[in-house]
């Protein structure tokens, strides 16, 4: 307009006329007009995506009788939703994701909701491609989103003219670590950059749920501006983490920022400070806490998605990480549903080790809790699960220290869960899981001393984790059975105001204050956990407590007895 008011006037009317004629051949209405926009509703979400596709087709070939600076692209984004109608205009979040979709649209482009494609798909011969979830200005929850691939992109890749084709994305969480920028100055910092990086992209390959892209794919991109949701095209990945490393004096700063790519959303960022001297103790401290925090932000980024994906495309991954999703609530009810989807997940890949390890963690959990305790049935489909685990996973960390768990608590075959757990460590140094497992068998084991050794290890290779009270039930197991009840009390207040209903803490602190003499304070721990765990007796707990050492189990006899436990 500032260079042409009338030019821009004339070609805004011509390709509105275009667009208006388009919208009244496929059955729409104009609900309102705002200067260069326009707001249309359809009675079938078909007419809408076609007339938007044939809608730019038109649009495209009458800008190419227009010179250059008169030539205006349309945005257009589709929505299938709930409006209201006032005098003829729309109104509601139905209009308001429309207008949000269209303008996470490329100009001359088509951009749709996964609502609206769930209507078409099959119905209209157009090629998509799969955006991903998508965070709009005041829409709350991220929405998938679909764009069409017209005239001019790439319809087997879904890229735009000028950019490498978009790799298809793998069927697992996918990652590219960038080359580290070096913001010193000091070229000798780059060695210690890309050392860092090579570290860290080889901790991540340890962790066979992840699909890791190669150093030298990644290194393409040193010293470049980069686009990140380009990288995540080119590469094919999910998630991109980048960082810098900058020297000052004696000391060296490290930043990491974890990514992902198709939003731009940050998903965690953290620095590292250590002096200079030490530059390789610091490189092998930073690798372990970059990995220790950005692997259960992509395990939880990856369970968030598949949440919100449409039940009808759900692939094998999709469905193992909904059951962990549904696990980490603790009921039954969720316990039933959890253990349904990793099967759906086996049938579709029977050798899903993972898959596998995690159903045997839902009979675990019943034979924990109370759900499905001494059931030599449940018993015995739980260790099927876990057994598989194992055969499918020798290189899998997580399903064999998920197994291990399995086989040290609910199958009281502590030796073969410590040889399993240690095999995790030995492929996964890095894996919280598994160092979680490791002190929870030592517990088993009556090694308390080594179980506080590695429940604090896992704790720091894991501080922000929401399942972080199960770790806290370990060290407070550790402190009660050397007699150190007064530190176990503080481990307890911070364990149950996370999780006041976490069964194992609600044991532990019936014992701990049954060990101090108080009482009452045990008696009160007991009525929480009677309310959980009503069916268990006294009777019951020389068959079910898994540990070896007769003073820790006698010990927790008479915690229980004293607090009120029927025989």
């Amino acid at each position: 307009m500032g260079a042409d008011e009338v030019g821009t006037m004339q070609s805004l009317t011509q390709q509105r006329g275009v667009l208006d004629g388009m919208i009244a051949s496929h059955r729409g209405r104009i609900a309102n007009t705002a200067g260069d926009s326009v707001l249309a509703e359809f009675s079938s979400a078909v007419d809408a995506v076609k007339c938007a596709v044939e809608a730019q087709a038109a649009l495209a070939v009458a800008n190419s009788n227009l010179s250059p600076d008169r030539q205006i692209n349309f945005r257009i984004g589709v929505h299938v939703g709930d409006v209201m109608v006032k005098g003829g205009d729309l109104f509601g979040e139905g209009v308001n994701i429309a207008a949000r979709l269209e303008g996470i649209a490329e100009p001359g482009g088509v951009c749709m909701s996964d609502d609206a494609y769930r209507q078409i798909r099959g119905k209209v011969e157009i090629a998509c491609d799969d955006l991903g979830p998508q965070l709009l200005k005041n829409i709350v929850e991220p929405m998938r989103a679909w764009r069409v691939l017209l005239g001019g992109q790439n319809a087997a890749k879904g890229s735009p003219p000028g950019q490498a084709p978009a790799l298809a994305l793998p069927d697992k969480p996918s990652i590219a670590v960038l080359p580290f920028q070096n913001m010193s100055g000091d070229p000798e910092q780059e060695y210690f950059a890309d050392g860092m990086v090579e570290d860290i992209i080889t901790a991540l390959s340890r962790f066979k749920s992840l699909f890791v892209i190669a150093r030298n794919s990644s290194s393409t991109y040193k010293g470049k501006a980069v686009d990140i949701k380009q990288v995540g095209r080119e590469l094919g990945v999910r998630y991109v983490l980048e960082g810098s490393v900058r020297k000052a004096g004696g000391k060296v700063r490290i930043t990491g920022q974890l990514i992902e790519a198709a939003t731009g959303t940050h998903l965690w960022a953290d620095k590292f400070d250590g002096a200079i001297d030490d530059i390789f103790d610091l490189q092998d401290q930073v690798t372990k806490n970059v990995i220790g925090a950005i692997a259960p932000k992509l395990q939880q980024a990856e369970i968030d998605r598949s949440v919100r994906k449409p039940t009808q495309s759900l692939d094998a991954c999709d469905y193992y990480y909904r059951g962990i999703s549904q696990l980490q609530i603790m009921t039954p009810q969720s316990n039933t549903e959890a253990l349904k989807l990793f099967k759906q997940a086996i049938e579709l890949d029977p050798s899903f080790a993972a898959a596998h390890a995690f159903a045997s963690e839902c009979y675990r959990i019943r034979q924990n809790i109370g759900w499905a305790r001494n059931n030599t049935e449940q018993l015995a489909l739980g260790k099927h699960f876990a057994s598989r685990a194992v055969q499918f996973g020798q290189d899998d960390a997580v399903a064999l220290a998920c197994a291990a768990q399995f086989f040290g608590f609910a199958a009281r075959e502590t030796e073969t869960a410590e040889a399993l757990v240690d095999q995790a460590l030995s492929l996964n140094p890095n894996l919280f899981r598994a160092w979680q497992t490791r002190g929870w068998i030592s517990t088993y084991l009556g090694q308390h001393e080594r179980a506080i050794f590695e429940i604090s290890h896992a704790m720091r290779l894991n501080p922000m984790d929401p399942q972080i009270h199960a770790a806290e039930a370990v060290m407070i197991i550790a402190l009660v059975f050397l007699h150190r009840s007064d530190e176990a009390i503080a481990w307890i207040n911070k364990a149950l105001a996370r999780h006041p209903t976490y069964p194992s803490t609600l044991r532990f602190a019936t014992v701990a204050y049954a060990a101090m003499n108080r009482v009452e304070e045990a008696r009160l721990m007991f009525a929480r956990l009677f309310k959980i765990d009503p069916d268990m007796r006294l009777s019951h707990l020389k068959e079910w407590l898994p540990f070896r050492r007769q003073e820790d189990v006698a010990m927790y006899v008479e915690g229980m007895r004293k607090s009120g436990m029927p025989e």
